[in-house]
């Protein structure tokens, strides 16, 4: 598929500013996943650094390839941090957590020197809102911030229960349509009690590396 050969180019291209001896925080997802599968790769050739994953599914991953994994208590200063989205702006907005991570993913993003998105051309839009928020709440929490987002939007569910994060929070997937000020829906959302993150990532994002066929495009902030 086109979308798999535009996140393999993404993630390769992110993968050169690999040097070693950083400390690289992981992200989740299908996209990352192409990211640690590239440093997986020079890892067993020699390359020596350490992760910090952002999910017990990226950590699985990265130590099938013998990567040195810290956990985020332990990292310090993050010297890069590649990781996906969910869909970004050019002005280099992004919703992210549709994997449920978004959580460990904004804390190791804000620890970081370096924030490099990875992409396929599908995710970039003129504005954001199409895929809809996730927002992280504290589970007792849930039916009061429902009520307090006040817009459509549904508590995740997996295999018939509300889905759980590794914190052991829920998710409310929250449709705002399009989002005309993603900084001013950053503040209101951190306002509100009973939520513990959301998956809109704002002023975060140093660059995106976006797969456009054959090919790469860099956005830059």
């Amino acid at each position: 598929m086109q979308s798999d050969l535009e996140k393999e180019n993404a993630a390769q291209a992110a993968v050169e500013l690999v040097v070693p001896g950083m400390i690289i925080g992981l992200g989740t997802g299908s996209t990352a996943a192409c990211a640690v599968h590239a440093i997986g790769r020079r890892v067993k050739e020699g390359l020596c650094v350490q992760a910090v994953p952002t999910s017990a599914q990226t950590a699985a991953l990265a130590e099938q390839y013998g990567i040195p994994l810290l956990s985020i208590g332990a990292a310090g200063t993050i010297d890069l941090t590649i990781d996906g989205a969910d869909e970004f702006t050019e002005s280099l907005h992004l919703v992210k957590g549709g994997g449920g991570a978004l959580l460990k993913e904004k804390i190791v993003a804000v620890k970081s020197r370096r924030v490099v998105i990875i992409t396929d051309a599908s995710k970039r839009v003129a504005a954001l809102g199409k895929f809809w928020v996730p927002v992280e709440v504290v589970p007792d929490a849930a039916a009061y911030v429902m009520r307090q987002l006040a817009v459509p939007g549904a508590l995740r569910q997996k295999d018939g229960q509300p889905f759980v994060t590794e914190q052991g929070n829920h998710i409310i997937d929250a449709d705002f349509g399009l989002i005309q000020d993603a900084p001013e829906l950053d503040r209101w959302l951190n306002n509100i009690v009973g939520v513990v993150e959301h998956g809109l990532f704002v002023g975060i994002a140093s660059s995106v590396i976006m797969g456009e066929g054959s090919g790469v495009r860099i956005f830059e902030s």
